[in-house]
């Protein structure tokens, strides 16, 4: 497209995101070609200040890419000494004994880190190797060639107003033109959105599926930390045709990382995930854990869950997606971050290579099966039924046929059930609410409100700024979705108090408060009317996680 009014800066590799995937490609790339301009532009004002993640890390992805890391100083936490399942009644704590658990759910050497501490040292040895970082700077748009190629981005505009106007800080966003371009921008990214519509690269694969990833980090008492210890739970607070999940992580420091992450493919318009996880907290084995704790920092993200089933083509014409914008998370483990940095390092020697050859801004049609042979797929092959099983039958039936599968393909390398699919996106299973759900007053100890859970994510939103989370028709909401359903869901799926339906001169109306967004994307994805689109607000703003 032309630009006229926008400076054009040109690169030879430009990498939205600076999450694992995409500091791995730029790292990689440099490794391979120290000559190539190598360009990074992340929305958050620090590097790793939006990321977040479980985080019991599988280290192989490191390995890979950076063979000395632990010579090196990465700040990683603990190795894993101890990984137990349960599953959870209203009361009850079952640990599953470890024989039983299959062999794909154990992670041998994992260790416990802080995925924003991580990222920002993998930036500090990316700058060493001499790649450009550009934080507070949002990938909005692409920069396409005459016969449709990608071959860069557009950054947004910084200083205007609500309405659009310039105000007095007013500075353009400009282009940055590459042979390639790659994006990371984690799960549901703006630009992939755009880019798997354009290029149809999800036509041939299952719908994404999603999770929502809720995460707290605490200071718990000294006698309750053990170190290197993780736990999983199934079951409660959910309700059998919910799926999801609990974790707890002792990291270092008396650190615990605290969450849980509702699959959005649930039904009930009313039920929160938030308030699924204050539950969840108040859970005896939970609450005694916390006793005498203090919480440290909230957050929330969407992410993948589809599988195999639903990873897209990678490559388009100029570039391809990596790391969770494509989806390669093992939701069964909740593992991904060595997925993506594997993406991305493999990513990068093909772009190199690429531009060695002399070739720029056309597909490169080994990309996909060299970053699938990585061993991504064969990691997702084993586990690809786990969610088809969970989602079909429930939790209990179902996990216990996908224990089942995950042992028949251990001991003989074969599923019972071949290959199963989920075709229903997961927008498309809310149904309307019967009783809604009522949940209990927060005691401010364990279990909190939303407002003081998003004052501890550290945000920055300038009020002043374009509405980063548009409608396509404001009526929607109050007119069709509430109707048809019940209730507005959005209140209920948004983590961080966005929309509510509230009362004016005698009449409901729907508000956004954009301030509060800690950009996790559920709106994004769950909004039955598919009327909500999120695209990235003014760089720097949203949450500045620490720790996390």
């Amino acid at each position: 497209m032309s630009l006229p009014t926008r400076d054009i800066i040109d690169t030879d590799v430009v990498i939205v995101g600076a999450g694992p995937a995409g500091l791995a490609a730029a790292i990689r790339l440099k490794q391979v070609a120290p000559a190539l301009q190598v360009t990074v532009v992340e929305k958050s004002a620090e590097i790793g200040g939006h990321i977040i993640s479980g985080a019991a890390m599988n280290p192989v992805g490191l390995d890979e890419l950076l063979p000395d890391w632990r010579t090196q100083g990465a700040p990683v936490g603990p190795v894993v000494t101890k990984d137990t399942y349960h599953y959870l009644t209203a009361t009850g704590d079952f640990a599953l004994p470890s024989a039983l658990v299959p062999p794909q759910m154990h992670v041998p050497g994992q260790v416990i880190t802080s995925l924003g501490d991580l990222v920002k040292w993998l930036g500090e040895v990316a700058q060493g190797l001499g790649v450009e970082i550009y934080p507070m700077t949002a990938a909005v748009d692409l920069l396409l060639t005459p016969e449709g190629a990608v071959e860069g981005i557009v950054t947004g505009d910084l200083g205007r107003d609500r309405d659009g106007g310039e105000k007095g800080t007013f500075a353009p966003g400009i282009g940055l033109r590459a042979k390639y371009t790659l994006i990371g921008e984690g799960a549901r990214g703006s630009l992939a959105k755009v880019l798997t519509e354009r290029f149809g690269l999800g036509n041939d694969v299952d719908p994404q599926h999603f999770g929502l990833g809720i995460k707290e980090v605490w200071e718990i008492a000294a006698d309750r930390h053990e170190p290197g210890r993780i736990d999983h739970y199934l079951g409660y607070p959910f309700d059998n045709r919910t799926q999801g999940g609990g974790f707890a992580y002792h990291a270092g420091n008396r650190r615990l990382y605290l969450g849980l992450v509702t699959h959005l493919s649930y039904a009930d318009p009313t039920l929160s995930p938030f308030g699924e996880f204050q539950r969840f907290k108040a859970h005896p084995s939970l609450a005694r854990l916390l006793e005498g704790a203090t919480r440290l920092s909230y957050g929330a993200r969407a992410l993948t869950a589809g599988g195999l089933q639903s990873i897209p083509a990678l490559a388009f014409p100029g570039g391809a997606l990596i790391g969770c914008a494509a989806g390669f998370m093992n939701a069964a483990a909740l593992k991904a971050i060595h997925s993506a940095l594997r993406s991305g390092r493999v990513a990068g020697e093909e772009v190199a290579r690429a531009i060695a050859a002399g070739r720029a801004n056309d597909r490169i049609e080994t990309l996909d099966e060299s970053v699938r042979s990585s061993g991504i797929e064969t990691e997702l092959h084993a586990v690809r039924n786990v969610k088809p099983l969970w989602h079909r039958f429930g939790t209990l039936l179902g996990a216990a046929l996908g224990g089942a599968d995950l042992w028949a393909q251990h001991l003989l390398k074969v599923s019972p059930f071949g290959t199963l699919h989920i075709r229903q996106a997961d927008a498309a299973t809310l149904r309307p609410v019967g009783m809604p759900r009522i949940y209990p007053k927060p005691d401010g100890r364990l279990t909190f409100d939303k407002a003081s859970s998003v004052y501890i994510a550290n945000l920055s939103h300038d009020e002043d700024q374009p509405l980063h989370l548009r409608l396509s028709d404001p009526t929607v909401p109050l007119s069709a979705t509430a109707p048809r359903y019940g209730a507005e869901p959005s209140p209920a799926y948004c983590p961080a108090g966005v929309y509510e339906v509230a009362e004016e001169a005698g009449k409901p109306v729907f508000r956004i408060n954009a301030a509060n967004c800690v950009h996790c994307k559920t709106c994004d994805i769950k909004d039955p009317a598919g009327n909500i689109t999120w695209v990235p607000p003014e760089g720097g703003s949203g949450p500045n996680y620490t720790g996390m």
